[in-house]
């Protein structure tokens, strides 16, 4: 026996010792998935996670040694809650990789209409293409002005030409507007087939993939159009961020740090103290937590939900009249600044800044108050807002359009 030959068996022992305690360790995991089913608890626990991660990488003797166990360490993690996602029956899975394995998570064996955007790297569709039994792709052009009503009709009539039934479904693979059109389409047609969404986007993980609203714009207004259509499953895979530019991660951390402010003080500690570039697992889980919390106390946002309108109000005002000079979360991060009290602003500007999102800018005042004034969440002569004391707590307020003219003055550009 060769000397590589000894070692390949003694690494296959070892490998086989792994195994047994692999099963073990699944046994385990699903033991805990149905705890925390019975008590209605979330899978994810970024703060145990990290606890974990340091305190198994120290007891690593061998310095070269440890990288390499961390990141098996949070393979091991990201198996280990793929696999209670699946056995809770949970909507969203999140897990590096399992862009590749998506067969398996969703159902597949029928007619697939992916939908994407010409942004979005060609490798993500042709991957749920391959799974598909039988796949199609409609593929518009990258943007927010593509969410109308004549892209959403070419759609409709794509499928009605590929023979799609009440039994086939919609995959969306791509960002916010990718997601929010072809939910909108599953809605409709046939008065409403199977969706699954698969963002990709930072923006569209952290926030626009939860909740089951879908929309398309009209006469300029985001959103007049639109239904709620929760997706069978969301697939979250964090590794297609890394073929985004850095404008667009930090775009999405804006929702994430809204929620944070709003519902979560240790995460925002993190926007504030640490890199939360390098903390992306965490975020998207605990954004993503936040989020499943609100919509399923009003999932028809009659009253709760509307805190995650916070910063949308100037947001989608600024959205409208600076016609895409700056993206959705460059905007909801300007319109968060005025709706703080002041020494939480004074730490929010903080974490903006550090992330390279924008604090003041130039507008046309009158171009957005005329959008404002469209708020969908106007009723009579105010505007339900929100507004945030102190980190982790929020409050509702009615404003009128003068009011929250006079709070423009602290993001104004002069």
């Amino acid at each position: 026996m060769t000397e590589l030959e000894k070692r390949r068996e003694e690494i296959d022992a070892v490998d086989a010792r792994i195994a047994g305690l692999f099963e073990s360790r699944m046994d385990i995991a699903e033991a805990i998935a149905l705890y925390k089913k019975e008590h209605g608890l979330q899978v994810s626990d970024g703060a145990r996670e990290q606890e974990i991660l340091e305190r198994e990488v120290s007891r690593i003797q061998n310095p070269d040694y440890r990288p390499y166990y961390r990141d098996f360490l949070r393979a091991m993690i990201s198996v280990s809650k793929e696999y209670q996602h699946a056995v809770i029956g949970d909507d969203t899975v999140i897990g590096r990789g399992i862009l590749g394995s998506c067969g398996g998570l969703l159902d597949l064996k029928r007619k697939v209409m992916v939908v994407s955007d010409d942004g979005v790297p060609e490798e993500y569709q042709q991957k749920v293409l391959s799974q598909a039994a039988e796949g199609h792709l409609f593929v518009f052009p990258y943007g927010e002005e593509s969410k109308n009503l004549e892209t959403f009709g070419h759609l409709l009539s794509f499928m009605l030409d590929m023979g799609f039934s009440r039994g086939d479904c919609v995959v969306a693979v791509g960002g916010g507007v990718v997601g929010d059109l072809a939910g909108f389409a599953a809605s409709c047609y046939m008065r409403g087939i199977d969706f699954y969404n698969i963002p990709t986007t930072v923006l569209s993980q952290v926030d626009s993939s939860t909740g089951g609203k879908t929309a398309v714009n009209l006469g300029g207004v985001k959103n007049t159009v639109g239904s709620f259509h929760r997706p069978k499953k969301v697939l979250i895979d964090p590794d297609v961020l890394s073929t985004l530019p850095a404008r667009q991660v930090s775009n999405g951390l804006a929702e994430a740090l809204k929620m944070a402010l709003t519902s979560d003080a240790p995460l925002f500690r993190l926007f504030l103290e640490d890199d939360p570039r390098k903390e992306i697992d965490t975020v998207i889980e605990r954004s993503i937590r936040i989020k499943r919390g609100v919509v399923e106390k009003d999932e028809f946002e009659s009253g709760p939900r509307r805190v995650l309108n916070f910063g949308h109000t100037i947001g989608h005002g600024l959205e409208a009249a600076l016609g895409g000079k700056l993206l959705h979360g460059e905007c909801v991060a300007l319109g968060m600044i005025p709706m703080c009290a002041p020494g939480v602003r004074e730490d929010l500007v903080k974490c903006l800044e550090k992330l390279g999102l924008p604090v003041r800018c130039r507008f046309d005042r009158d171009s957005v108050l005329e959008a404002i004034s469209h708020d969908k969440k106007k009723s009579g002569s105010t505007i339900a807002t929100v507004h945030v004391p102190a980190p982790g707590r929020f409050e509702m307020r009615d404003m009128t359009v003068d009011e929250i003219s006079a709070l423009l003055d602290l993001i104004e550009e002069v």
